[in-house]
């Protein structure tokens, strides 16, 4: 299942929009690749979210 906007798991509730968007993108790619563990999925795209939007601010 691809997550979207809409339905998300519940540990990105509490990130900001464009953080949550981003690790969405991240998440769903993770899955399709299969890199990482299922279980570690979303923590690796919200780690990675984070580090791009710190990127992204300089």
């Amino acid at each position: 299942m691809t997550w979207t906007l809409e339905n998300f798991p519940l540990e990105m509730q509490d990130l900001k929009p464009i953080i949550r968007e981003k690790a969405i993108e991240i998440a769903n790619q993770l899955k399709k690749e299969r890199t990482v563990n299922e279980l570690a999925i979303v923590e690796e795209a919200i780690k990675q979210a984070e580090e791009w939007f710190l990127n992204l601010e300089g």
